[in-house]
């Protein structure tokens, strides 16, 4: 592959970026890597780690406590695991003035659904683990303190989703070092938790059953994680116990798709700038010895997703700090409870470094991913993901969340996406004529001032390796969309039904942009493609009965979460008022444009409308969807 020379060296822009990771001491030596920059921010009790003066939704200081705590996911398993650990004196100072009431660096009192609670997670867990250092110098008016700022957090209402795990982890750690709590509390969220557990492996990540269909990367690095620990360092709920694990071992068959044979992981839903804590799930099933796929199998994924990791520009020239964003420093993706301190939550990955160096997690020899299939459908989830040589594909249908966050429609409504290209989030939402649109269809009804794409999926159906789904951008206007894996393509079925007159842009994937406009650019009559100076082609043929017009868009600058720039092919069309429009396409992309070129002139046949109603009528399982009201109206379905 090329590479663009207006580029710095990627290596100075990422601390693990010469860590190979082939060993757990290659491993202990990336969580230090990532903690010790944190060392000239503490403050001056130590209390509050704060890197700059921008924040989130929350106060500042539950964003100082964020950067403080969430650090100790890694180190507390790796002291655990034997590994030395030189700031404990900091950590315990700041633990003694952050829960007094009287000291300047006070954490503050825990309200309901307080950003606190997430933190206290953290202080729990390393109860749990390492009480000699994090507990047992404490003097007895500092255990008191610590005590009752916890038992104030684990007292709180919890949101109704996987922050239930956080009273749970809390009363884990209290009880580890003597304190007693309300164990009722504690069994009414396990309990609750299983409300969220929908099956196959699969939970929701939302406020009750039926209420939302949030299927993401919480999955993973929360729900799951949590459940394993849960089962390692609460063995005497045995039953329990052995739930979590079972569930964790149908989820890996699902998991082991969302990596791509490069180590890249597919990025979908939120929370993204938390990025290798996606790697967090294979090191839990090593803690409680769950050999769900094979061990060099596991370890493959694991491995090589931190090494992806340590490629990608995630600090600054000159500063190894995480930055916020995803494979580069990009606010725009981030959400409203992210602060600069959020990205150390990347350090459950290392919570595998508690498994002694005998252990096969550690000693097997690394697997690759090549006995997988290469179309995976999901129905329980919604998804169906597609590998190729370096680059995996992921369609959707049904998994979303119920609650409006940022770039809600992006993060989880588009059609496609993907290990290499990613996807983009609009950064405007007047911009009709200047947006990515990659992997949705975009319409509007007011001379694209404005614009509406696919928000909710009021219907969903999966037919083998097929999607279908019935969603309306307006509540008089509805769209039909079937989705077809074909190889290194896909294929899109849109059938649009609209009382007025739509103008319309439907998106292939986002290619990166070079500098100095090397990149190539090409239309015809029917199709676009941008062919990037990397090496990445991305391209969309048109098959629709009306006429759409091929054009190669460059949105704004970094709306996509994998490259600052890029180029978008696109198709734009008009579409009349009064009667059903059918428009169909096929897209392919690959990091390869050699071989993306070779395959460019062998599209897959489009099936016909008729074909797409009789085999979902025939043999379409439906997937259950959020209920949630159609936009723009009040309307619930």
């Amino acid at each position: 592959m090329a590479v663009d020379s207006s580029v710095i060296d990627q290596s100075e822009l990422n601390p693990l970026a010469h860590n190979k990771f082939e060993t757990r001491d290659d491993v202990i030596a990336a969580c230090n890597a990532l903690f010790e920059p944190l060392l000239p921010y503490f403050s001056p009790g130590c209390a509050r780690v704060q890197l700059d003066s921008s924040t989130s939704t929350w106060d500042r200081a539950a964003c100082d406590l964020e950067g403080w705590a969430r650090p100790l996911f890694g180190i507390a398993p790796m002291v655990a695991g034997g590994a030395k650990f030189d700031y404990w004196h900091i950590y315990r100072e700041g633990l003694k003035n952050g829960t007094d009431p009287s000291h300047p660096e006070y954490w503050g009192e825990v309200f309901d659904m307080d950003q606190r609670h997430v933190e206290a997670t953290a202080l729990g867990y390393t109860l749990m683990l390492v009480p000699g250092e994090f507990w047992e110098p404490l003097s007895a008016e500092t255990k008191a303190n610590v005590a009752k700022w916890l038992i104030q957090s684990r007292d709180g209402r919890h949101a109704r989703n996987n922050h239930m795990f956080f009273r749970v982890f809390v009363d884990l750690g209290l009880k580890n070092v003597g304190v007693n709590v309300d164990e009722l509390m504690t069994e009414e969220y396990l309990h609750d938790i299983e409300e969220l557990y929908i099956g196959d492996g699969w939970y929701r990540d939302g406020n009750g059953k039926g209420d939302s269909r949030r299927i993401d990367y919480y999955n993973a690095f929360a729900m799951h994680y949590y459940g394993l620990l849960y089962a390692k360092y609460n063995p005497s709920d045995h039953e329990r116990g052995q739930r979590f694990k079972e569930r964790a071992r149908k989820f890996a068959k699902h998991y082991q798709h969302w990596f791509a044979d490069t180590g890249a992981n597919v990025p979908f839903g939120r929370s993204l700038g938390y990025r290798h804590c996606v790697a967090a799930f294979w090191a839990g099933l090593g803690l409680v010895d769950e050999e769900a796929l094979p061990w060099g199998v596991m370890k493959g994924i694991y491995l090589r997703n931190l090494r992806w990791w340590s490629t990608q520009p995630i600090s600054r020239k000159g500063d190894p700090l995480l930055t916020l964003g995803y494979s580069y420093p990009n606010q725009l993706i981030c959400e409203r409870y992210n602060s600069t301190g959020s990205p150390w939550w990347s350090m459950k990955a290392f919570s595998s470094l508690a498994l002694p160096a005998d252990h096969p997690f550690w000693t097997s020899q690394e697997s690759p991913l090549d006995q997988r299939e290469a179309v995976y459908p999901s129905p329980v989830s919604g998804l169906v993901f597609s590998h190729q040589p370096g680059h995996t594909v992921l369609l959707v249908c049904g998994a979303e969340t119920g609650q409006q966050m940022r770039g809600t429609p992006e993060k989880y409504k588009k059609f496609a996406y993907s290990s290499r290209f990613g996807f983009s989030v609009e950064s405007d939402h007047l911009g009709f004529k200047t947006g990515a649109f990659d992997n949705m269809i975009a319409f509007s009804d007011d001379d694209g001032a404005h614009y509406r794409v696919r928000e909710h999926c009021v219907e969903a159906k999966i037919r083998g390796n097929d999607l279908y789904s019935l969603w309306y951008p307006w509540a008089d206007v509805k769209v039909e969309t079937w989705l077809f894996p074909k190889g290194a393509w896909h294929v899109r079925v849109h059938r649009i039904t609209s009382p007025r007159k739509l103008l319309s842009v439907e998106g292939g994937f986002a290619a990166p942009r070079t500098d100095f406009n090397g990149d190539k650019k090409v239309t015809d009559s029917n199709s676009a493609v941008a062919t990037s100076r990397l090496g990445d082609f991305s391209g969309i043929r048109d098959y629709s009965s009306c006429k759409r017009t091929p054009k190669v868009q460059a949105p704004h600058g970094n709306t996509n979460v994998m490259f600052p720039r890029t180029l978008v092919p696109q198709l734009l069309t008009e579409i009349e008022a009064y009667q059903p429009t059918v428009v169909s396409c096929a897209v392919l992309a690959d990091a390869d444009g050699a071989r993306a070129e070779a395959q460019w002139n062998s599209p897959p046949a489009i099936p016909s409308i008729n074909d797409c109603e009789e085999w979902f009528a025939k043999e379409g399982q439906t997937i259950e969807v959020t209920k949630n009201a159609v936009p723009g109206t009040g309307l619930t379905v």
